[in-house]
């Protein structure tokens, strides 16, 4: 297994990925590479610094980076030299398993769409994102900005990359799908919401509990919550909020505590032909640690096959 690590993406790279994948490597088994990409003249100093033997990764050279800031597809066109697009370039030949980089999340999109392609029968790839429980669980919620705009089959679909993915790699059994909407009843909602519900809970590829409301996002109801990526993106950004509330108050909550985006890696790219992970452009070691242990979690239950059945 060789999973890649863009070493250059993010506000903190290289220092913080490549602390990030050292802490990493001590936690994968036998057989599970990470193969990191970008300037190895930065790369290997870091590494003598922190006492850690080289030999256990593998390098990719790579001297152009994308920034944060430039215009995604542009940037990956002009620019086939830099660590995102090397990257791609490997997964797309297999010689990687996974790619996952903390850098410009467009570029990150346009490459798996133009690299590894988007399975068969899928109308859009979609970014999801862990929800916390208040008793104790995880959820799923997507799309959360890839797509702000949907129709309702493409929600539907959501549901079915959502429900494999939180029954495969969050190992929740017949994970209970609910569709973000103002109101509990069949009645309820916008011409998009009204349009989904149906089509829905006709589905057989997943278990629709019907809508649920933003108060529910937190409770048990529902394992995937399901809507728009413009809903998403909010409702993500407002409760990453509450965890920097917290710390602003000087406030200590165990259940506040697990909004710290830096435990749960970053959001996986559904719908694609291989394993993409996007982080958080702040990512720190530990965000970076465990962006790599999702990718090797992806990679071991086999999701992408999965979903790629799922849709013949």
């Amino acid at each position: 297994m060789k999973i890649g690590l863009d070493i250059m993406g993010g506000d903190y790279a290289p220092e913080a990925n490549v602390s990030g994948a050292i802490a990493a490597h001590q936690l994968l088994s036998p057989g599970e590479h990470i193969v990191l990409i970008g300037d190895t003249h930065q790369i290997k100093p870091l590494l003598s610094e922190k006492g850690f033997n080289p030999d256990h990764f593998e390098y990719v050279h790579t001297e152009e980076v994308i920034g944060m800031g430039e215009h995604p597809t542009r940037a990956i066109s002009q620019k086939p030299n830099s660590s995102i697009s090397v990257g791609f370039n490997l997964l797309k030949q297999g010689k990687l398993d996974s790619f996952a980089s903390a850098g410009n999340s467009g570029a990150m999109m346009v490459g798996a769409v133009f690299s590894v392609k988007t399975v068969p029968g899928i109308i859009r790839p979609c970014l999801c994102t862990i929800v916390p429980k208040l008793a104790g669980g995880m959820g799923l919620m997507l799309d959360v900005g890839a797509n702000a705009d949907c129709k309702p089959d493409v929600l539907v679909q959501f549901g079915i990359v959502g429900s494999l993915y939180a029954e495969n790699v969050m190992h929740i059994s017949n994970p209970k799908v609910g569709l973000i909407n103002i109101g509990e009843e069949d009645e309820k909602g916008n011409m998009l919401s009204l349009a989904t519900f149906p089509l829905m809970k006709d589905c057989s590829q997943f278990n629709f509990i019907g809508n649920i409301e933003g108060r529910d996002l937190f409770n048990e109801k529902a394992d995937v919550i399901v809507c728009d990526g413009f809903t998403g993106n909010i409702m993500l950004k407002l409760a990453e909020s509450f965890y920097i509330m917290t710390i602003k108050k000087g406030l200590k909550d165990e259940f506040f505590d697990r909004f710290n985006y830096e435990n749960y890696g970053g959001s996986p790219v559904l719908g694609v032909n291989a394993p993409v992970i996007i982080g958080h452009g702040i990512s720190s070691p530990t965000a970076v640690k465990n962006m790599i242990l999702q990718s090797r979690d992806m990679i071991t239950t086999g999701l992408v096959e999965k979903i790629q059945a799922a849709f013949k």
